[in-house]
């Protein structure tokens, strides 16, 4: 029998408990995480994570956090580029799947470093003030209990002059693109959901998170209160995802 979707997702809880919920999603989806990926983007979110790694200006030597690394796809293309990369994420069965990518992985580049993989949280992130010069976040903003704090916690670890880079699930401005974009994610992306990890609510929750996100504005708008310098908001197919960049005053 076909999955029936309600907005009520027992992914998605506000509040201090959020990340209890969010640990358990991706529990659930971590062995399948990357072929759902490919299947509800078309393999599109490869191209968008390599454009957010072109806009982080990644320079030989430097220093970069992953925060909300999941299996690593940033991270390892942090890397590629001749940074010195951590990945963070608070999910062990996310990292699990980094730390065996990593281990079987033939790097492009003979200088790149391996990323070290750490458990630890976005919200408190277990780095001094200014420890690096680059810190990126995909797909993880938007499963954090504030975004404010997650913002400032990105802010607090990077060096004046760092640049934060966040790539996320956006809200269109056009409405009638946004009306199929989020009927997509209500109608066909659960299917997958419950194809591959057993349970419609695992991606069901990508639109329930999704309406209770500020997106791209949003984030725009924490950017300048943090305060960042050189702020941008790229667009990619019209809104669906959109990558927020700022410099660290």
């Amino acid at each position: 029998m076909l999955p029936s979707y309600s907005m009520a997702n027992k992914f998605y809880e506000p509040g201090e408990q959020r990340a209890f919920r969010v640990q358990d999603l991706f529990a659930t989806v971590a062995p399948r995480y990357d072929l759902v990926n490919d299947l509800q983007s078309f393999g599109l979110h490869r191209y968008w994570k390599k454009s957010l790694i072109r806009l982080a200006q990644v320079r030989p030597g430097e220093r970069a956090l992953d925060l909300c690394c999941g299996t690593g796809d940033v991270a390892f293309i942090l890397a590629g580029r001749g940074a010195r990369v951590v990945g963070l994420d608070f999910s062990g069965p996310m990292l699990a799947v980094a730390r065996k990518r990593s281990r079987s992985r033939t790097t492009p580049l003979a200088s790149s470093i391996s990323p070290q993989f750490l458990c630890g949280d976005a919200m408190k992130i277990p780095f001094s003030d200014g420890s690096f010069d680059i810190v990126t976040i995909a797909y993880g903003l938007r499963n954090l209990a504030s975004l404010e704090q997650g913002l400032r916690e990105m802010w607090r670890v990077a060096r004046p002059g760092g640049r934060l880079v966040v790539l996320d699930f956006g809200k269109p401005d056009n409405a009638f693109w946004r009306w199929l974009y989020f009927g997509y994610l209500r109608r066909l992306v659960p299917l997958l959901g419950w194809a591959f990890c057993g349970d419609s609510q695992t991606h069901a929750y990508i639109l329930e998170s999704l309406q209770h996100y500020p997106a791209q504005h949003g984030v725009s708008a924490a950017l300048r209160g943090l305060p960042c310098s050189d702020i941008r908001m790229v667009s990619l197919l019209g809104g669906i995802m959109t990558i927020n960049y700022g410099e660290k005053i």
